[in-house]
């Protein structure tokens, strides 16, 4: 049995963003079967929406359960600020301990 992985993306709140998640919801499930692993669950955070961080869910969970490895497309899907990409990236490495996937940059056979 494969280990498991949490995926996380961020998307624009519109209406019509349910073809880009699925899009991308596909290349992290294949790029983490390529992995060993499984993609058990995708957090998404949609900016504008009136609702709960995804990544503080993420987070949770990443306390809660033995999963300890997260996915995400690039690090743009963290923040655009590269500052506040790096602590979001050293939080969940450093802080809780998890590994981070990042996809972008990474060439497919």
């Amino acid at each position: 049995m494969q280990p498991a992985m949490y995926g996380y993306m961020r998307l624009a709140a519109s209406g019509d963003d349910e073809d880009e998640s699925a899009s991308i919801r596909r290349e992290l499930a294949t790029h983490a079967g390529r992995e060993g692993f499984t993609l058990e669950r995708v957090f998404v955070e949609r900016l504008g929406a009136d609702e709960e961080s995804a990544f503080f869910t993420l987070v949770d969970a990443l306390k809660t359960t033995e999963i300890k490895h997260v996915i995400v497309p690039s690090l743009w899907h963290f923040a655009r600020l590269p500052g506040l990409q790096a602590a979001m990236r050293d939080h969940i490495e450093r802080e809780i301990g998890a590994r981070l996937w990042v996809v972008q940059g990474v060439k497919t056979p």
